[in-house]
């Protein structure tokens, strides 16, 4: 007898409508669970990250089951079965779905070992953003500039991938300012202090400082104020940078300091 035919022996025609029923319950199940999550985030800012960790691994959990039961409502499970679907479609079906399951398995080992999780800020090859989502088969990832970036997750088991919050809703920023050699390094660095500590957005419970150092920059040796900070929520990143850097600026320019080969005319 074909094999093919043979593995239709196993096939529960009447098990199709219960099998579409299952996978329409757990595509809504899913997407309630998703939106109830997002709603409890948002009441409770603090534990964000926490809500979203757990909502990934609930929604892999209802899809592995949703699966796993509209396969059981169509296929008839017994030994002779399994043994037929296994002689005939390991080869078929197992070589087109390899990319998807080593996915599949990596997702598994990601929400297992933790090498980032959802709500952090990472770095994946030239990407840097927030990731959104950990689903079955990949990764979703939004850059700071809004673009949602899809990585398939078995890439994470062999690329390296640099998280800056580790699951937490602090997170250090760093910015770097150059300033001309003779100019006032100190009174430099006092403005930079004061920019960032006085920044609605930093966490002043956690460690803070700001570092000089000589360096070359546009091909000219300058005094480079390397401020590190942590922000109260990764969210809030980018205000950060920008409320910082623009009161610096604005209180170098009044101060007469600028960086190397620059004049008043040309910042």
């Amino acid at each position: 007898m074909n094999p093919q035919t043979e593995v239709f022996r196993f096939f529960r025609p009447g098990g199709v409508p219960y099998a579409l029923v299952i996978l329409l319950v757990t595509f809504v199940a899913a997407r309630l669970l998703t939106a109830s999550l997002s709603r409890l985030g948002r009441r409770f800012p603090d534990k964000r990250l926490p809500i979203n960790q757990a909502g990934s691994f609930l929604r892999f959990s209802i899809y592995l089951l949703g699966g796993a039961g509209a396969a059981a409502s169509v296929l008839i499970m017994t030994q002779e079965m399994l043994l037929a679907v296994g002689g005939t479609l390991a080869v078929s079906i197992g070589f087109a779905l390899k990319d998807l399951v080593a996915s599949v398995v990596a997702g598994m080992i990601i929400l297992v070992d933790k090498p980032f999780q959802v709500g952090d800020r990472v770095t994946f090859g030239e990407y840097y953003g927030e990731i959104r989502d950990i689903g079955l088969r990949s990764v979703r990832l939004v850059t700071l500039e809004g673009a949602q970036v899809t990585i398939p997750n078995n890439k994470f088991l062999t690329e390296v991938v640099t998280s800056r919050n580790s699951g937490a809703v602090e997170m250090m920023v760093q910015m770097d300012f150059f300033v001309a050699l003779d100019h006032d390094v100190a009174r430099a660095k006092r403005i930079v202090e004061e920019a960032l500590t006085t920044s609605r957005y930093v966490n002043l419970k956690l460690r803070w400082v700001v570092n000089v150092s000589e360096v070359s920059e546009a091909e000219h040796f300058a005094a480079r104020l390397r401020a590190k900070a942590y922000v109260l929520d990764v969210r809030f990143e980018r205000a950060f940078e920008t409320d910082v850097s623009e009161r610096v600026i604005a209180k170098f320019r009044e101060s007469g300091i600028y960086p190397p080969a620059s004049s008043s005319k040309e910042i």
